[in-house]
């Protein structure tokens, strides 16, 4: 299976921020979902592949080439509609349709009305969700190989989120396409990741397979007394309060063979990322 998306060293440097250095891939057929605090760096990152902003250092392959020769086969949603307000939704097909070689009309309209995006309103006009509806319309219209989509879902009801992101496994069922998506929403990426990549204050602290990274950790509830007792190679962070104690645990399976009295539960992603930013590290 081929990459589709390929990262080296990437780095980017800022007066007060650093993102990296981040090696990443996305072999096709897969959706890397990128988790982080607000100002980890994960637009940043995405900016940086498309080079709209131009890493300091490392290299960036997508499809297997360039990010510049890649453009026509790459759709891309950022946080926010950059389209002119002074548009019509309707308009969207005129213009986009001079910028894409392969660019479809039908395609385009049959996404509007499947997201229920009236092409007769203006953009202005359009609450943030619409907006975000028809910027995935028009990532999807031109049939990309790549989807890059930062908080693509926010701002969505949860039953149109949940009609995008079978879109999104309809969209990788071909072993040639790929997806990767910021999202606030943990949920969302629980249900459709392949992999997921966390960045936390610039640097990538965990990127691994979804179902083998929510296996390897789990959430240890337990006295401080037990606490001090335990191999504190287990432990990744600890969160403590007046009533209890809790701890980020790797090596779940091990941990739980070595102390069978002890209760380790199943932790999500919003736990780890939670853990890691406001728990003391271990």
């Amino acid at each position: 299976m081929t990459n589709c998306i390929e990262i080296k060293g990437l780095v980017k440097e800022y007066k007060t921020f650093t993102l990296g250095p981040i090696d990443l891939t996305v072999p096709g057929g897969s959706i890397l979902g990128l988790i982080g605090e607000n100002g980890a760096g994960k637009t940043t990152l995405i900016k940086s592949m498309l080079g709209i902003t131009r890493p300091s250092g490392g290299r960036v392959t997508l499809l297997g080439t360039d990010p510049d020769h890649a453009k026509e086969d790459i759709g891309v949603v950022m946080d926010d509609c950059f389209f002119s307000e002074y548009l019509r939704v309707k308009d969207v097909n005129s213009v986009l349709s001079r910028v894409y070689r392969d660019w479809d009309r039908a395609l385009f309209q049959s996404y509007l009305d499947k997201f229920s995006v009236a092409g007769g309103k203006g953009i202005k006009e359009l609450s943030r969700g619409m907006r975000m509806k028809l910027s995935l319309a028009a990532a999807l219209a031109h049939r990309p190989k790549l989807l890059l989509l930062d908080e693509a879902t926010a701002g969505l009801d949860p039953v149109v989120r949940d009609e995008i992101l079978d879109e999104f496994l309809s969209f990788i069922s071909d072993d040639g396409h790929a997806i990767l998506i910021s999202s606030h929403i943990t949920s969302d990426l629980e249900k459709v990741a392949d992999y997921i990549a966390y960045l936390h204050q610039g640097k990538l602290l965990m990127c691994d397979e979804k179902d083998r990274l929510l296996e390897s950790y789990g959430r240890l509830v337990c006295t401080k007394a037990d606490l001090e007792q335990i191999d504190k190679g287990y432990v990744v962070a600890v969160r403590k309060s007046q009533y209890s104690t809790e701890a980020l645990i790797r090596h779940k399976g091990d941990f739980k063979r070595l102390y069978p009295r002890l209760t380790v539960e199943p932790v999500t992603l919003d736990e780890l990322m939670v853990f890691v930013v406001k728990g003391e590290q271990a």
